[in-house]
């Protein structure tokens, strides 16, 4: 857990330091475009943050490969894959944060991303079915792999539209699946998962370390420099190695079955809300008629801002919701009591929902009590 502890810790640092001197440099090259209608801020911010995310985790990746312990999970051509593929899809970011690109050309330039990884082995061996495993081929496997990244890349793209939602909601997600494969690893003597544990903590400390400077009132921006970054490395996590966590194996881990359904469905739970409100943006505005990819003001922390929320008060829910759909999921394979899991995730769910509803409450109350003196003045003035 040292080895852990201080990867998280220099993931951290790295990226906090690297942070202003890369918001100078997006200031210098102009990458602050105007405040658009449909953003949150008032005042223009400085884009690219991504690419210090991108040094810290470049940074905590090479150190941790001369740790003692860790040094022994490393695998060369995963590894160095994760450095191509998110130094690809960084340039990619910051051509588009600072002059724009289409959407076809980002697209393009993800499936790349993605294509580096799967061509360095961080791809789908197989997938669960009840009572047996799919083995994959190498074509099926690879496009299956290749579409799973580029659709969590757009998920948290999406996501990335108010002060520190995007890296908190992967911090969470991060911690939860190092929580899932550091069981696995160490507890469980399933010792390949000790690599996506040691990525997971790498990542969780990027994003912790960024979010200093992200969250409201944000500094600076990561732009579509840092979320695309930050969804290619959160599903890497684990594709990497579930074509070697062995079905029958799994199945004597507390939870029985599911853990062998769970390296395919951890990555779809944990960004479960990005995931939903990419799904919903793309049916709305199809069915709208306009492009998928066309910018609005209907997303689910739009939504909350609309009910009476601040805006941190919206990214802290927005946090709530990401931790209880990710650690729910988590805590059924690492505790034995999957009753017990659901009823408090039951009861923390339904708070969840009465702070979301506080606002409209406060002015249904107010609108009473508004009323109510409405009356009473009505009254005396008659009388009188």
């Amino acid at each position: 857990m040292r080895e852990y502890a201080l990867t998280f810790i220099i993931a951290v640092a790295v990226t906090y330091l690297l942070t202003p001197f890369v918001r100078r440099a997006a200031i210098t090259m102009g990458a602050v475009p105007p405040v658009r209608e449909r953003d949150v801020h008032t005042e223009p911010v400085p884009r690219m943050g991504g690419i210090a995310i991108y040094g810290g985790f470049a940074a905590a990746l090479l150190i941790s490969a001369q740790l003692p312990h860790l040094q022994e999970v490393f695998v060369a051509d995963t590894w160095q894959g994760l450095l191509l593929a998110g130094g690809l899809i960084t340039v990619i970011g910051v051509v588009d944060d600072r002059w724009g690109m289409d959407p076809v050309s980002k697209l393009a330039g993800q499936t790349a991303a993605a294509g580096i990884l799967v061509w360095k082995g961080v791809q789908l061996l197989w997938l669960p079915l009840p009572g047996t495993q799919l083995s994959l081929g190498p074509w099926l496997g690879a496009v299956i792999s290749v579409l799973l990244i580029v659709v969590t890349i757009n998920a948290v793209n999406f996501a990335d539209g108010l002060d520190g939602l995007a890296a908190g909601i992967v911090a969470i997600s991060a911690f939860a699946f190092f929580a899932y494969y550091y069981v696995a690893a160490i507890d469980q003597g399933f010792e390949r998962q000790s690599y996506p544990a040691m990525i997971a903590i790498i990542l969780a400390g990027v994003c912790v370390g960024f979010l200093i400077h992200n969250f409201n009132p944000a500094r600076v921006f990561m732009g579509d420099t840092g979320s695309m970054l930050l969804g290619l490395l959160l599903t890497s996590i684990t594709i990497t190695v579930t074509g070697q966590f062995d079905a029958n194996a799994a199945r004597e881990f507390n939870a029985g079955a599911l853990v062998v359904f769970l390296p395919v469905l951890l990555p779809l739970l944990v960004v479960a809300l990005p995931l939903a409100d990419l799904v919903l943006a793309v049916l709305r505005r199809t069915m709208a008629g306009k492009s998928p990819f066309a910018p609005d003001k209907k997303h689910l922390h739009h939504r909350l801002l609309e009910l009476g929320h601040s805006h941190a008060r919206a990214v802290l829910l927005m946090y709530l919701w990401a931790a209880i759909i990710a650690f729910a999921s988590v805590s059924l394979t690492v505790f034995n009591a999957p009753l017990m899991v659901l009823t408090v995730t039951i009861l923390v769910a339904a708070c969840a929902v009465g702070l979301i509803t506080l606002p409209r409450l406060r002015r249904r109350r107010l609108a009473r009590r508004a009323k109510a003196d409405a009356a009473v003045d009505h009254s005396s003035s008659t009388n009188g």
